[in-house]
């Protein structure tokens, strides 16, 4: 058993086609914005490292400023995602960027991976289309940490408010270790809570059958590796189970 899917998005940013080229075809580009670390081999493959997690997608189209297309399967059991981004630049610097992704999904507990495929979604092309419309054309830090492994999501995510000072769309807190965090809530499902600064885009984040997690992008000189630390201790130290 398994479900086929297709879902696509459309973008209208204040960002030049060029721009958009950049933020989806190389890997600095896609730290940006996404999860984790990517390397593109420009025309060849996609190289994706989330914690365990390191897919590798074959490029299938490959027109620059225009299109680019890429696919990771099939698997043996069938599983498979693609992705595509068509390009088109508008009058005023502005371009529109059209993004459909497809795939299947194997086994009994597809519809579980579906919605959380489907909400994970919705923060990437939110998260790309901010990145575009703030910081286009410069390059972000991701910062990956991993917090405790979650038992009960609202009572978490009612703690996770708290602890980062939200009031209204506004968040305002200070983690140990780390600069003040001060900004707007951009996006926000049931399982993500993502916030835009002036030099950062942070995202707080209901891991998939596993523990929350911080998947941020810092557009300021940092240590990765230090910054890291700092918000595994912070998420550990909130008691966020």
């Amino acid at each position: 058993m398994g479900r086929e899917f297709s879902a696509s998005d459309e973008l209208e940013v204040d960002a030049s086609p060029e721009d958009v080229w950049t933020a989806i075809a190389t890997g600095p580009g896609i730290d940006s914005w996404f999860m984790g670390r990517n390397e593109v081999d420009p025309g060849q493959v996609v190289r994706q490292a989330f914690g365990a997690y390191n897919p590798e997608h074959t490029i299938t189209a490959w027109e620059p400023g225009k299109r680019l297309a890429y696919s990771s399967g099939p698997e043996a059991d069938g599983r498979f995602v693609a992705f595509e981004f068509l390009i088109e630049g508008r009058d005023r610097g502005s371009t529109v960027l059209r993004i459909a992704n497809s795939g299947f999904l194997p086994g009994d507990d597809w519809a579980d991976e579906f919605e959380a495929m489907t909400k994970g979604n919705a923060l990437f092309v939110r998260t790309l289309a901010t990145y575009l419309d703030h910081f286009a054309g410069r390059v972000a830090t991701p910062v990956t940490a991993f917090g405790p492994m979650i038992t009960d999501w609202p009572r978490t995510r009612a703690k996770l408010v708290a602890a980062i000072g939200r009031d209204g769309d506004r968040v305002r807190f200070t983690p140990d270790g780390l600069p003040p965090v001060d900004g707007v809530v951009y996006f926000e499902n049931e399982d993500v809570i993502g916030v835009l600064a002036d030099d950062a885009i942070y995202r707080f984040i209901r891991g998939f059958r596993g523990p929350v997690m911080a998947c941020h992008h810092i557009f300021s000189d940092i240590s990765a590796e230090a910054t890291e630390q700092a918000w595994r201790d912070w998420l550990n130290a909130k008691d966020l189970t």
